[in-house]
């Protein structure tokens, strides 16, 4: 809130430009007052719920006030088309922010459809991850399924979407790519829910995690061994991620664009294959590493499936 009165005063400044014959003295926005209020509350050491709900009552009729000002200096004939194109869409988002925080502050809750936390890049949402030291992450959500090594998004939004709704989806794009369905799917343990396991096994996909039901000691035994491989096998997936980080640049993604943030993701995962391709071709093995891909292709083994 205190970022969208900044921005609403600046606005101000530059429509007050145009209609200054028409007032007797310029319309007053406290801003000094307003910014010394945010300061206390930044400064202090200790936010309690009460004081934070007390600034905040504080930041959103400090918006009010400036929102009621534009639209007194447009109806005054203040024109919105001398406004830069991105100052006009800021101004259109801080319309629809200030309605959620005080839709939010009135009900006393924390949550809305489509929350905003950011006015530069409204399409971002919050997700929650449960991380130590970093519990909320924001930006795209990117579903990826590994095959042979190489990495295939199955999936990319902004929302904090369900990762096993999409494994049915995945699957599909496999036989869209290859021909056929995967002999086996091994993924994290969010996808092995029992509409998965269903889907799975009607279609002859053996799908990683533990089988329901009683089980002797036996067939634990056999299961523990199966679950350790497969998670052996997914560590590729994870280290993919870290690799794409790392050396790809999908940890500082500097793209503002909805557009142009997903093709760098996309550019990254595509970069890591052909990196890999390549190492590939010029390693002195090279007839070996080429031959085990393709019987990992013919066999349908989908090494694994996760999210970040």
């Amino acid at each position: 809130m205190n970022h969208a009165r900044e921005l609403c005063e600046t606005i101000i400044d530059e429509l007050f430009q145009h209609v200054m014959d028409r007032y007797e003295y310029k319309p007053r926005t406290y801003r000094n007052v307003a910014r010394k209020d945010y300061l206390n509350h930044t400064k202090n050491r200790k936010h309690t719920a009460k004081t934070i709900r007390k600034h905040l009552r504080k930041q959103l009729q400090y918006v009010a006030r400036d929102l009621r000002i534009i639209e007194d200096l447009v109806a005054k004939g203040a024109p919105l088309t001398e406004l830069s194109a991105s100052l006009y869409k800021k101004l259109l988002v801080i319309h629809e922010a200030y309605r959620q925080q005080k839709e939010m502050f009135d009900n006393q809750t924390h949550r809305c459809e489509g929350r905003i936390v950011s006015l530069s890049q409204p399409h971002i949402r919050p997700i929650v991850r449960g991380k130590e030291g970093t519990p909320t992450e924001f930006g795209s959500k990117t579903a990826v399924g590994m095959v042979g090594g190489y990495t295939f998004i199955t999936d990319i939004c902004w929302e904090n979407m369900a990762e096993a709704a999409l494994l049915p989806q995945a699957a599909e794009d496999y036989k869209r790519i290859f021909g056929f369905y995967p002999a086996s799917i091994i993924g994290d343990g969010v996808y092995p829910n029992r509409v998965n396991r269903d889907w799975c096994k009607e279609r002859g996909i053996r799908i990683s995690g533990p089988a329901l039901g009683r089980k002797n000691d036996e067939i634990k035994r056999d299961e523990a061994k199966q679950r350790h491989s497969d998670a052996c096998e997914r560590n590729a997936v994870e280290g993919g991620f870290g690799v794409v980080k790392r050396k790809f640049g999908l940890d500082c993604i500097m793209a503002k664009l909805p557009e142009t943030s997903l093709t760098a993701v996309a550019m990254g995962f595509f970069v890591a294959n052909m990196e890999r391709r390549l190492r590939k071709i010029f390693s002195p093995d090279s007839f070996s590493f080429v031959f085990y891909d393709f019987e990992l292709f013919r066999l349908g083994v989908a090494s694994g499936y996760d999210c970040g």
